[in-house]
C-alpha cells in the first residue's frame, strides 16, 4: 500500500477536537476504538468485508480497516430501515449475506478456492465482473443484483473510510465545525486551524 498518503503532513484534526461539543467529540473518538464484537456478522464474513474493504480503499491499516468493519456491522445489525432501495433488491441484511456467500461460491467456481484463498488479481477480477453485472452465471444472481451488490458494499466501505478522524487529517477535511463555524469562506482562503498544502507540493 502507498506510505505517503497526505499532502498535509503533520496536520492532525484530532488536535482540534478541543472546539468541539460533547456530543460530537463523543460520535468521533469512538470512530478509534476499540469495537466492541460484532452483532450482526460472523468471523469469516467479517474477514471477506475485510479484504474486499483493502481492494476498495486501497489501504490495509488494521486501525481504519476496523472502524470500517464495526460501521459496516452496525449498520446491518440496526433495526432502522434503509434510505431507498432499488426495486427488486433484498434488504442490506440479506444482500450483504447472501451476496457474501455468492462471492464466495463464484472464486470456488472460477478459481477452485474461496474468495480469501484466491489471489489479489483473482479477487479484484471478481469484484470487477460484480461491478459491470458480468460474474459467470449462478444461480443466485437472480436474487442478488450483481451490481446493487457492489454497489453497497462499496458505499458502505468508503462511507466509513472517509468518516475515520485519520483520513479526514489525510485529505485536509477540517472535520466538524460546529460550534466554531468556518470564517473565512472565501475561495483560496482558509481559518487558522484548517489544513494546510506542503509546500514543496506542486
Amino acid at each position: 500500500m502507498q506510505e505517503n498518503r497526505t499532502r498535509y503532513p503533520g496536520y492532525d484534526i484530532l488536535k482540534e477536537k478541543e472546539h468541539w461539543d460533547d456530543h460530537t467529540h463523543e460520535i468521533v473518538l469512538k470512530r478509534l476504538g476499540p469495537f466492541p464484537k460484532h452483532k450482526f456478522l460472523n468471523d469469516y464474513e467479517a474477514k471477506m468485508i475485510l479484504a474486499i474493504a483493502q481492494h476498495i480503499v486501497y489501504d490495509n491499516r488494521k486501525e481504519i480497516l476496523d472502524y470500517v468493519l464495526h460501521h459496516i456491522d452496525n449498520a446491518l445489525s440496526s433495526t432502522i430501515g434503509e434510505d431507498q432501495r432499488k426495486v427488486g433488491t433484498p434488504v442490506q441484511k440479506v444482500l450483504v449475506r447472501e451476496g457474501l456467500k455468492a462471492i464466495d461460491k463464484l472464486a470456488k467456481k472460477q478459481y477452485k478456492s474461496s474468495y480469501l484463498e484466491s489471489d489479489v488479481q483473482q479477487q479484484l477480477s471478481i469484484l470487477a465482473a460484480l461491478q459491470k453485472g458480468k460474474a459467470a452465471k449462478m444461480d443466485e444472481w437472480q436474487t442478488i443484483p450483481q451490481k446493487e451488490l457492489f454497489k453497497k458494499l462499496a458505499t458502505q466501505i468508503t462511507s466509513a473510510y472517509y468518516s475515520h478522524p485519520t483520513v479526514w487529517s489525510e485529505i485536509g477535511y477540517g472535520g466538524p465545525a460546529y460550534p466554531r463555524g468556518y470564517v473565512r469562506v472565501e475561495r483560496g482562503l482558509t481559518d487558522p486551524w484548517e489544513a494546510k498544502r506542503d509546500a514543496n507540493e506542486s
